[in-house]
């Protein structure tokens, strides 16, 4: 009964933990790595068709967005996740798939013209969608069995729509554990979704430590300084420019515009246009409404129970094709332009920057993290210019960056969501946070509230049984001029964890097959020789 520590390991992104227990191997999240990647993540383990199931704690994409590779090396066993998360990354799984598609098209054309090296993307359209078969949805609160000594059961996160922390019961040879998964854990107070679930038990803690040393600045109410900022940019005849995730913070965002204008306090703007950049977007928004029983909070109902939609804001206007898209930078009056993603790294966003950061008279917004060596944190650390399309684009736009609108708990709601646990549990993992933020939230764990608390490197192991924690040091990705390793790479890795399984379940060919097979391998690795 073991714990392996693998992503999200001193870095915010590219979630995945480990485990082997009750004769099982499975996952806790495997996510996309955004933005810098500091720390070298030890590979899973085992091959991908050796793991046995995959519980998912929520749909963003640094929790997600590497299912569809998983499948594309072997896995066929269940993805374990809430009703709403299911239907979240149904569309957030293609549409990763998509810009894999759709930048290895990019990439090639250019290759093309200048002799470059053919790019090879991630993952496909055909692996997104297979991982997508995998899913096995689930209710809130309802424990329910997987296999022989291994139980679950989702608590509301409130981060996102659907997003859970994860109760975990294994029992091996008679002795039982119980670990308790935060996933990302929600603010409270949040627009539309429900505060975060606490549970009162656990033996073993896992959590996020996203702002472990930053305590939100207070707001009592976002609608104020939000149309402020608004009305400021519309008067001197600007656009408000909003890099938001699709999921989740462009819902939030339609929220509180909906209620600026019932409430007229966008004085002679009422009717400025609203643009959601983002077919993503547009569709998760369909997905919030239809999950509003399970998910929404009660001043959120009470919308819907006055048969309103509480996220149908006046003149909202959606952009699916690209050349709706192109045409919004052709609308001369003050508008709002909500695009993704919501770091600036991908996606429409990067095309409005492009128009609209140059110009004094905007005012780009930023509503949410913004991870470490990702375009939207430069941006907001104070870059005097960006290259956008090989385009030199100086930034003379109003910079803001509003605070307490952020989908993570600070430092306080870390502490009051572990401290509800009622009897201190016997160890606390602190994963899923920069260094800085990692360790300092570890040490007041430790100096100030008496936990045992450690924050794991990437490679570091748990012995449930034993109590034994084997640490790992931490290794730095070399610096390499700007050269990012080749997804094509990755790929190549997964088809080595294939052939890797193959080899291992042909003990039952024939000597005729297995000696054809050990040729056609042998005849392959001399024809890539050098």
């Amino acid at each position: 009964m073991k714990i392996t520590f693998i992503g999200a390991a001193h870095e915010v992104t590219g979630s995945c933990t480990y485990i082997e227990a009750a004769g099982k191997k499975f996952l806790i999240d495997f996510g996309m790595e955004q933005g810098k990647n500091i720390y070298e993540n030890q590979k899973i383990p085992c091959t991908p068709s050796e793991i046995d199931f995959v519980l998912l704690t929520h749909a963003h994409i640094d929790h997600s967005g590497l299912l569809p590779l998983l499948y594309a090396g072997g896995f066929s066993g269940k993805i374990h996740t809430t009703k709403a998360t299911y239907s979240l990354c149904q569309i957030m799984l293609k549409d990763s798939a998509h810009i894999q598609e759709f930048e290895a098209e990019w990439r090639n054309r250019k290759a093309k013209r200048s002799g470059k090296e053919a790019y090879v993307p991630l993952y496909t359209m055909n692996e997104a969608m297979g991982a997508i078969e995998c899913f096995a949805p689930h209710n809130y609160n309802e424990r329910f069995n997987i296999s022989d000594g291994i139980d679950a059961r989702f608590i509301d996160a409130g981060h996102l729509l659907g997003s859970s922390s994860i109760e975990l019961w294994l029992t091996e040879n008679g002795v039982t554990k119980k670990l308790l998964f935060s996933g990302d854990i929600g603010n409270n107070n949040q627009p539309l979704i429900k505060d975060p679930q606490y549970a009162e038990s656990a033996d073993y803690v896992i959590m996020e430590s996203t702002y472990g040393n930053r305590i939100h600045e207070k707001q009592k109410d976002m609608i104020q300084p939000l149309s402020k900022i608004l009305l400021d940019t519309f008067r001197r005849g600007g656009n408000v420019v909003i890099p938001a995730f699709a999921v989740g913070r462009t819902q939030e965002m339609l929220y509180y515009f909906k209620q600026m204008k019932d409430n007229g306090m966008l004085e002679e703007f009422q009717n400025v246009p609203i643009y959601v950049d983002s077919p993503l977007a547009i569709e998760a928004t369909e997905i919030f409404i239809k999950n509003k029983e399970s998910c929404f909070d009660e001043e959120a109902m009470e919308y819907v129970n006055r048969s309103e939609n509480p996220i149908g804001v006046r003149g909202l206007i959606t952009a699916v094709t690209t050349d709706a898209s192109r045409s919004i930078n052709f609308d001369n009056r003050p508008k709002i332009i909500i695009s993704a993603s919501g770091m600036c790294d991908a996606g429409r966003i990067k095309h409005h920057l492009k128009h609209n950061l140059w110009n004094p008279a905007n005012t780009v917004l930023f509503v949410g993290y913004q991870a470490e060596g990702s375009l939207g944190r430069k941006i907001i650390e104070g870059a005097d210019h960006v290259t956008l399309f090989g385009e030199y684009v100086k930034i003379e736009a109003d910079i803001i960056s509003l605070p307490g609108m952020s989908g993570h708990a600070d430092k306080n709601g870390l502490i009051r969501w572990v401290e509800s646990i009622k009897e201190k549990p016997k160890k606390v993992f602190i994963i899923h946070g920069e260094s800085s933020s990692a360790e300092s939230f570890t040490e007041l764990l430790k100096a100030e509230y008496g936990y045992d608390a450690v924050a794991p490197y990437s490679g570091a192991e748990f012995d449930l049984i034993t109590e034994k924690y084997t640490a790992a040091e931490p290794i730095f990705i070399p610096k390499t001029n700007g050269h990012k390793p080749s997804a094509a790479y990755d790929r190549l890795n997964v088809a080595l964890d294939r052939i890797s399984a193959l080899v291992k379940s042909s003990r039952s060919l024939s000597n005729k097959e297995l000696a054809k097979m050990a040729d056609q391998l042998s005849e392959l690795c001399s024809k890539w020789e050098k």
